[in-house]
């Protein structure tokens, strides 16, 4: 039996949870065409009520501590003065699934020489992990020549997979993991890590949905583009 799908329509026409996808009753006639849709596909409910609540209570400020706490540090983020990224060409890029696997997007923003270009794409079924790697993969390989690249990603998988050098012990080990499992996802991986060899990439890992202007602008892209009708297939995932 498969899978029930939950969509969460924080903003839109007729915000809710919805079990549909498609139809006149389905959670696409909500968003696709309206302006500053918030959406997101879950495997439960009460996954899907809580993105609602959370975006919903979002909109107010929270109120601030009186002691604030200081910020934990990741491998990707230290020493990280914003001088070490002076000059470099600025990517944030974001990805997104309704269902995960389902409708799925990428939404890519490059900052260079003070202009901005923005690029998104989406397949009728993916995951969520392929569309960040993809993200990516798309916002690199714009860059015509050799370049200095500030990365901003809020997928864990794709910054540690580079940082921690998972991603080169798997392919080197015939993409198999530490625990003898195969590597998901080897098509986007390969392209990824030849792009990281061609450019001087400074990954950043920023938290989704937090009010950083990049990301949310890719999210943005990303959700609007798995809305779109009649996407392609993504070859690399769905069987031949």
């Amino acid at each position: 039996m498969p899978k029930k799908k939950y969509y969460a329509v924080a903003v839109g026409r007729r915000p809710g949870v919805y079990t549909q996808w498609f139809g006149d009753d389905g959670a696409q006639k909500q968003v696709v065409g309206f302006q500053g849709a918030r959406y997101k596909g879950f495997a439960t409910r009460e996954e899907a009520l809580e993105f609602i609540r959370d975006r919903r209570s979002g909109e107010k400020p929270r109120a601030t501590p009186s002691r604030p706490k200081k910020p934990r540090s990741t491998a990707a983020q230290q020493a990280t003065p914003t001088a070490a990224l002076a000059g470099r060409t600025v990517i944030y890029t974001d990805g997104s699934s309704l269902g995960n696997p389902g409708p799925g997007g990428y939404g890519v923003v490059i900052s260079s020489s003070g202009e901005e270009r923005e690029l998104s794409g989406g397949f009728r079924l993916t995951t969520n992990n392929r569309m960040e790697l993809l993200a990516c993969i798309v916002g690199l390989e714009q860059l015509e020549i050799p370049s200095a690249v500030a990365l901003y990603s809020d997928s864990r998988y794709v910054v540690d997979g580079i940082t921690k050098g998972w991603a080169k012990k798997w392919q080197g080990n015939n993409w198999r993991k530490s625990n003898g499992g195969q590597a998901l996802n080897i098509d986007l991986w390969e392209r990824l890590l030849s792009l990281c060899h061609r450019h001087d990439v400074h990954w950043v890992w920023v938290k989704g949905h937090a009010g950083n202007p990049g990301n949310e602008r890719c999210d943005q892209l990303a959700t609007q583009a798995a809305a779109l009708p009649d996407l392609p297939p993504d070859v690399g995932y769905e069987p031949q």
